[in-house]
């Protein structure tokens, strides 16, 4: 079978991508992934077949107000669906449609007759057991998280609007809304298969048929993969470190993350590894390395703690390597997985990135260390996360809908 992934986002919102495809690969399928240039050379890396879905060219200074994402989330929107469009039309028998390209996707279906299957990293359906994952951790009560999480659906229809009247008026389809569509799918129990673990959201017992938590689908990283000698060296010359890196997060504050990053570390007597990422952080001493771009499962189980974001993959990761964290989430959903490592004892409390410092730093992370209770649930957790086989569990839903 032809499969064509659809995902757009970050590289958090396209690594997983990656192994779920090398395996649906591995199982005899046909894989191509399509994402913006930026990711080809992860999804090459993998064995997968890339297709080009544009980039967001449009209006990149900073964002002052709602309304200004909004409407630069429109834009972006309108663009992807148009490159959508082009690279479905390379052929494909089934598309995998993340939570972003499913709003699109379901017009290439509609026009194309070709099924489709949602395979998100963060669950978007309203529920009482949780508020949305983009408004944060704070629970409004069972009756008020379903009403924001309704809200919440409508913002993103209101987003997704011009993106799907462009998009039907070119696939030569009737005008139908975004918000009319999406119920439709709804209605008929479309399915979803949700990549991340049961250890950090259960299947809420409110969700509709056809919603799953299938467990995580992890980065592919070639089997002969190794860490470089100098962090080998690193790592061998004392104790264990503590990771501390903020993925695509916290561009521009690179001086001011290194120096608090250096001084907590010597303040709780540690010493560190900083993953530069796009905040470019860059420390380098006898007790401090500086590193790009690693894969996480060769590098955290070395860790004594991870000091991260809190996205997804990267919660999930920290959670894999029996590690326990202390997390500063940034934006978007990580705040939500911020609050689900430290509600299953895997972390500490978050710390707000706006109101990092060396000193609570610090603390934090003498805490979850010297702590024993943040570990045993990170060890908890990292054998839940072994139980779990979500990309298996995938591709037994397309073999289903393929009638192997």
């Amino acid at each position: 079978m032809r499969i064509l992934i659809a995902a757009a986002g970050s590289r958090g919102d396209i690594a997983p991508y990656t192994g779920l495809g090398a395996e649906l690969g591995r199982a005899g399928h046909e894989v191509a992934i399509a994402a913006t240039d930026a990711f080809a050379p992860l999804i090459r890396g993998a064995g997968l077949e890339f297709r080009s879905l544009p980039a967001e060219t449009r209006g990149r200074g900073a964002v002052t107000n709602k309304r200004e994402l909004m409407r630069r989330a429109a834009e972006f929107m309108t663009d992807l669906g148009q490159g959508f469009a082009d690279a479905a039309a390379d052929g494909a028998d089934l598309l995998l449609l993340s939570a972003t390209t499913a709003p699109l996707g379901w017009h290439i279906t509609e026009a194309t007759g070709t099924p489709s299957l949602g395979v998100y990293l963060q669950p978007t359906a309203p529920t009482g057991d949780f508020p949305p994952v983009v408004t944060g951790a704070r629970s409004l009560g069972r009756v008020g998280n379903r009403a924001a999480g309704h809200f919440s659906l409508r913002m993103a229809d209101r987003i997704s609007e011009q993106a799907v009247t462009d998009l039907r008026r070119r696939l030569h389809l009737p005008p139908a809304s975004a918000s009319s569509t999406r119920r439709l799918q709804e209605q008929a129990n479309w399915p979803i298969l949700h990549g991340f673990s049961t250890a950090l959201v259960p299947r809420p017992d409110d969700w509709r048929s056809g919603l799953e938590v299938v467990g995580t689908w992890w980065p592919h990283v070639d089997a002969g993969a190794r860490l470089p000698d100098l962090v080998e060296d690193f790592l061998q010359a004392g104790p264990r470190p503590v990771f501390i890196g903020f993925g695509s997060m916290a561009s521009g504050h690179g001086e001011r993350l290194s120096e608090i990053a250096v001084r907590a570390l010597r303040r709780a007597g540690l010493r560190g590894i900083l993953q530069s990422g796009s905040a470019e952080l860059a420390a380098d001493a006898d007790d401090v390395l500086t590193v790009g771009g690693l894969p996480h499962s060769l590098l955290f189980p070395r860790m004594a703690a991870v000091v991260h974001h809190a996205g997804a993959g990267t919660t999930a990761a920290a959670l894999r390597a029996a590690v326990p964290a202390v997390t500063v989430p940034v934006t978007a959903d990580q705040p939500f997985w911020a609050g689900r490592l430290a509600a299953i004892g895997a972390a500490a409390d978050p710390v707000p990135f706006r109101s990092l410092s060396a000193e609570r730093l610090a603390d934090a992370l003498v805490r979850v260390i010297k702590e024993p209770t943040y570990g045993q649930a990170a060890e908890a957790a990292a054998k839940h996360l072994a139980a779990e086989d979500g990309a298996g569990r995938v591709i037994a839903v397309v073999e289903r809908m393929s009638g192997q």
